[in-house]
């Protein structure tokens, strides 16, 4: 018990992680903690069924009295369930079990971007309340979130639109409920002209073709609805291209630099910062740095880099293409089965004959020479030896997308046959006292251990997730399954994120 305690008041001075305070509530209550959040966690216990809120101290807040599960929405904000004589409500509480809106038969629509409203559906009805109880907008026929603080409602098969804090805000009536994008909503008018308008429902622009995109405005994707065809403008409706593209597609994520029209095979690519259109021969392209695109052959299955202009500037004879920012500054990795490279803002290469680059880190790489791996700088383009590794676990680079910009921890051996984990500085995180770790591609934040025969799981926090007793493990695409004698328990991925590189 005294080993426990310590570990919970840990929580205060060392931020556990929610997957790990999981564990340690589970331990300390003696209950099934199924989620934590916010400093709460729900608990069920095993024999009454019921499900309680518990707090990081591991103090049960509440009990529920009926059989039925808590959402945690927020902080201190749940719903409860209640799911007994054959029919189904719901409350919102706060921690303590606190009505804040009463039991009914009714529903919740809560999405995660939303902490200050919530809409109930009731008897056919919807109406909107904050977190305290306030009705904001009284039941009416549907509403629907329009974006984070707009509600579009249906009156009398009209839609109006009322902003977050109940007020309507224009007498216009709407088809249909719209989507907001930065401010904002494509819509049709009652001409039936696609038109722009701002979160007030005040026109900013109207059109005589009809707009299907408006996510790169001010440029706009049109649609001929005779031919089904693509083409570009701009939010005063002069043409940037004709109505002649199979598909236009603006770059969703990063620094949104550019949209692509495909036709036959083939991509346009058109620059915003010159607005100028650039004709490309090829049919996949994606953008690296300074004008610079990764273009690959689907014959060969190679790929090299072109510029705007279509000059190929890199021969298309590399296995993997992708940019990185190392350092706050820019390069391109290149890899192929005879070589690697690390290409500068002049397309110069700073890596040596022979260096393998096995992590990419916000401030530097890990990279290995023969059978010694180094710390290399990208800015004085100095390398330090991390002492004693003699073996590293290199990831997939299918791991890399925008969502994962920077290699995970890396699996390690030692000159003592034990393995550990380290980080991009090469600091040891999970020492080296382990037979194995098996580590799972894509982006888990969870890896399997083997010690004296039995398996476990840790996660990259070095948090011990189970015992170390399992004498087999399976890994599913959202669970890792772990068994012993005829016991399984599931530990499920929490899928690591990796946001600026280093935990």
């Amino acid at each position: 018990m005294k080993k426990l305690i310590f570990v919970l008041c840990s929580v205060v001075c060392t931020a556990q992680t929610n997957q790990y305070m999981k564990v340690i509530l589970s331990k300390k209550t003696g209950k099934e903690v199924s989620s934590y959040s916010e400093g709460y966690g729900i608990a069920l216990d095993p024999v009454s069924k019921k499900q309680g809120i518990v707090d990081s101290l591991g103090v049960l807040t509440f009990e529920s009295p009926y059989k039925g599960s808590i959402l945690h929405v927020f902080k201190k904000r749940f719903i409860l369930y209640s799911e007994e004589g054959g029919s189904r409500k719901s409350m919102v509480i706060d921690e303590k079990g606190n009505p804040l809106i009463p039991l009914d038969d009714q529903d919740f629509n809560t999405p995660w971007w939303s902490k200050e409203r919530i809409i109930s559906s009731k008897q056919g009805k919807e109406a909107v309340y904050d977190f305290n109880g306030k009705e904001i907008i009284p039941f009416s026929d549907k509403i629907r979130f329009s974006g984070k603080n707009r509600f579009f409602v249906l009156i009398d098969k009209k839609w109006f639109l009322y902003d977050f804090n109940g007020k309507q805000l224009s007498d216009r009536e709407f088809k249909d409920d719209y989507s907001f994008v930065d401010g904002k909503a494509l819509i049709i008018n009652e001409n039936n002209q696609s038109e722009i308008i701002d979160q007030n429902g005040n026109t900013l622009h109207t059109f005589s073709k009809q707009v299907s995109d408006i996510y790169a405005y001010p440029y706009l994707i049109t649609r001929n609805p005779a031919t089904g065809k693509f083409g570009l403008i701009d939010a005063q409706e002069n043409s940037i291209a004709e109505e002649i593209y199979k598909e236009i597609t603006p770059e969703y994520f990063g620094k949104k630099e550019y949209i692509y029209l495909s036709k036959n095979n083939k991509i346009t690519v058109f620059c915003k910062k010159d607005h100028q259109l650039y004709p490309e021969n090829f049919k996949y392209l994606s953008p690296l740095f300074n004008h610079f695109f990764s273009v690959y052959n689907e014959k060969s299955k190679k790929t090299g880099i072109v510029d705007l202009q279509g000059n190929m500037v890199i021969p298309q004879e590399y296995d993997f293409v992708r940019n990185f920012t190392i350092s706050g500054k820019d390069f391109i990795y290149l890899k192929s089965e005879e070589e690697e490279k690390l290409l500068d803002k002049d397309l110069k290469n700073i890596l040596n004959d022979g260096d393998q680059v096995v992590g990419f880190y916000p401030e530097n790489l890990i990279i290995r020479k023969k059978y010694q791996y180094f710390i290399f700088s990208v800015t004085n383009r100095t390398s330090l030896e991390i002492k004693g590794i003699s073996f590293l676990k290199r990831q997939n680079i299918e791991y890399f997308n925008f969502l994962n910009e920077y290699s995970k921890p890396l699996v390690c051996r030692n000159a003592n046959n034990f393995y550990g984990v380290v980080d991009g500085k090469g600091t040891e995180i999970v020492p080296f006292v382990y037979e194995d770790i098996i580590a799972f591609e894509d982006f888990e934040n969870e890896f399997v251990v083997k010690k004296e025969g039995k398996y476990g799981v840790l996660n990259f926090q070095n948090e011990p997730l189970t015992d170390i007793i399992y004498d087999k493990f399976l890994w599913m695409k959202e669970v890792l399954k772990v068994t012993k004698d005829k016991r399984t328990d599931l530990i499920y991925f929490t899928k690591f994120r990796n946001e600026g590189g280093e935990l």
